[in-house]
This record gives structure tokens, C-alpha cells and sequence, in this order.
């Protein structure tokens, strides 16, 4: 029979103790490790590598980066663990011409405000200046301007704030297409019907409606005028019951009523 490979416990106390080095070694080096890390960000936190350096705006036409950043709360040399981005969104949009605001701080010291303003839907016209007209009605009085790009019409006789926000209302949710051909709108509101409204076209139609449900009347306006003659001018009629009326016949019928009353006068 022969003989088994018999390892003492003297020959093995070397290589366990080399395998207890080992790891005691692995788990200072882990330790040590998550010391050094834990100091790196208590100093990073502590140092000015931390804080705010670069602040970001886009988006925005009407309101100055200045002003946005202003509203923020968020400035340069503020810790950027310390943005609350949440807040900020919600300050920024108690701003009149804002409709929306995305705030994302980036590491390690950057911040990206990203705002929509309400959509630019007209000009209001005081004095020989035009001030431009956002979608919920509010009137940027801050920004005078001597001339226009004639990519929005003119608001004409709006003096009440109510049906001025009702007319914006309207506008917004038009196509720009048909928004660019508008030249002109002007209020004219009567017994009958105070929301009573005129439209100076840039094709050179005028267009006889009312601010209720303008948009939705306003919609068939290409279709109409895509059957007229080139050479017709006159009124589209817009509401209940759309309908063209050319400019040569309202002539013909006041000439017609005019003899008429010489005749009776006679």
C-alpha cells in the first residue's frame, strides 16, 4: 500500500498567512479607496470647481438672457448641487411672456435654461410705434418699434384688454400661412355684436367676421379665395354661412339707391 501525500499544518501556515496578507491588503487598498473619494468630494463640494461658471439661454426673442437668468435665482459662484431646478422653472414662467422653461443643471458647472415664449401673433399700433402682441394678449410695450416685417397684422381699435385677449386667442391658432395674410384687423364692434371684426388681406380681400370662433372661420379663407377670379376684389363674408361679395356690385347697389332717393325726392 503506499504512502498518502500527507501536508503538515507547519507547511501550510506560510501560504495561509500570504492569502490573509492578500486580503487584508485588498480591503485597506478598498478602504482607502472609498476615503479618497469620499475626500475628493467633500473638496470638489468645498472648492470653487463646484460652483456655477457657465449659464446658458435659448429659446427666447422677447426676453433678454439677462432678465431670464435674473428670474432664475441662478447666478455664477452659486454651488450647483444647490439648483433647484424645479423652482427655477417656476419662477421663470410667472414671466407674462414665457409659456414654458426647461432649467438642467450639467456637471460639472454648467446650467441650460431653455424657454418657449408665447407665440408672436400681431402688432399693436399707438402713436406711429408698433409694439408686438403675444398669443395670451399681453402687449410688449418695452419693445417699441418704427416698422414691422409684415409677418404678423396689425391690431387696429382693440381698446378693450378683454376682446384683445380673445382676439390673440383666435390668432394663435391659426396657421401661419393664413397669419401672414393678414394685413390688418380692426375692431369695430356695434349694437348687434360687440366681438365684430374687419381684415385687410395682403391679396387685397377684405374680410367681414367676428372674433367668436374666428379661427375656425377663418380656416375656409384660402379655399374661397382659390375660386374667385384674380381679378375680383371684394368682401368674404365669414361666419355662420360663408360668402363672397365683389367690390363692383356694393358700388352698383349705392349708385342704385342713390337715384332712387333723387327719384323720390322729384
Amino acid at each position: 500500500m503506499g504512502k498518502k501525500n500527507v501536508v503538515s499544518i507547519e507547511d501550510r501556515i506560510p501560504t495561509l498567512k500570504q492569502e490573509r496578507k492578500k486580503k487584508a491588503n485588498r480591503r485597506l487598498i478598498f478602504y482607502l479607496s472609498i476615503f479618497f473619494l469620499l475626500i475628493s468630494i467633500i473638496v470638489y463640494l468645498q472648492s470653487p470647481l463646484s460652483h456655477v461658471r457657465t449659464i446658458t439661454v435659448s429659446g427666447n426673442s422677447f426676453v433678454s438672457d439677462e432678465r431670464v437668468i435674473e428670474q432664475s435665482g441662478i447666478a455664477k459662484g452659486k454651488n450647483i448641487w444647490t439648483v433647484n431646478e424645479a423652482e427655477a422653472i417656476r419662477v421663470i414662467k410667472e414671466n407674462p411672456v414665457i409659456d414654458e422653461a426647461d432649467v438642467n443643471a450639467k456637471l460639472p458647472w454648467t446650467v441650460d435654461i431653455n424657454i418657449t415664449e408665447f407665440n408672436h401673433v400681431g402688432y399693436a399700433v399707438q402713436n406711429d410705434s408698433y409694439y408686438p402682441i403675444l398669443g395670451n394678449g399681453k402687449v410688449l410695450k418695452d419693445l417699441e418699434q418704427k416698422a414691422t416685417g409684415g409677418e404678423a397684422p396689425l391690431l387696429i381699435g382693440f381698446s378693450d384688454d378683454e376682446y384683445l385677449k380673445a382676439m390673440t386667442q383666435e390668432l394663435k391658432k391659426l396657421p401661419k400661412s393664413i397669419l401672414e395674410l393678414i394685413s390688418e384687423i380692426h375692431w369695430q364692434p356695434s349694437d348687434d355684436n360687440e366681438r365684430k371684426i374687419k381684415l385687410y388681406m395682403n391679396d387685397g380681400y377684405i374680410v367681414d367676421g367676428t372674433i367668436r370662433d374666428f379661427a375656425d372661420n377663418m380656416s375656409v379663407y384660402p379655399s374661397i379665395v382659390s375660386q374667385l377670379d384674380k381679378e375680383s376684389k371684394g368682401i368674404i363674408h365669414i361666419g355662420a354661412g360663408a360668402y363672397f361679395e365683389e367690390f363692383a356690385t356694393s358700388e352698383e347697389n349705392n349708385s342704385e339707391e342713390e337715384e332712387s332717393g333723387n327719384e323720390n325726392e322729384e
